[in-house]
C-alpha cells in the first residue's frame, strides 16, 4: 500500500499476520485531512474466504492527531458495530479491540524509532 491516499479510493493489501495470510485487507478512504485526520470504512473481522461481506454495512475507523505539550496524541476510534449483523457483531468487536491494541503498539514502535 502506497500513499498518499485520496478520498473515495479503495485500498488493498495482503495481511501478513500468521494464520491470516489468506486475507486481502480492503478499505475505502473517507477522509484525508493532513496532518490531522485520516478515516476509512471497512468490514471488520472479515476473515472467512467463503463469505461475501460486501452486503454488510462497514464500520468507520478514524485516526486523529493532536499536538500536545509533550508531542503528539493519536486517537483511534471505530464506530458502526451496532449495524453489523447480530451473528458477527460480538466477535468482530472483540477481535478488533485486540487488533487495534496490537496496531497501536506497532505505531508506537515506529514513532519511537
Amino acid at each position: 500500500m502506497a500513499g498518499p491516499f485520496k478520498v473515495g479510493e479503495v485500498i488493498r493489501g495482503q495481511v501478513t499476520s500468521p494464520g491470516y495470510e489468506h486475507i486481502t485487507w480492503e478499505a475505502k478512504v473517507t477522509a484525508m485531512e493532513r496532518p490531522h485526520r485520516f478515516a476509512f470504512t471497512w468490514h471488520p473481522f472479515a476473515i472467512d474466504p467463503q463469505v461475501d461481506y460486501s452486503a454488510e454495512p462497514p464500520t468507520l475507523v478514524e485516526f486523529a492527531l493532536e499536538a500536545t505539550g509533550q508531542g503528539t496524541r493519536l486517537t483511534v476510534a471505530e464506530s458502526g458495530f451496532d449495524a453489523l449483523p447480530a451473528h458477527r457483531r460480538d466477535m468482530a468487536l472483540r477481535m478488533n479491540e485486540g487488533g487495534w491494541t496490537e496496531q497501536l503498539l506497532n505505531i508506537k514502535t515506529y514513532a519511537d524509532a
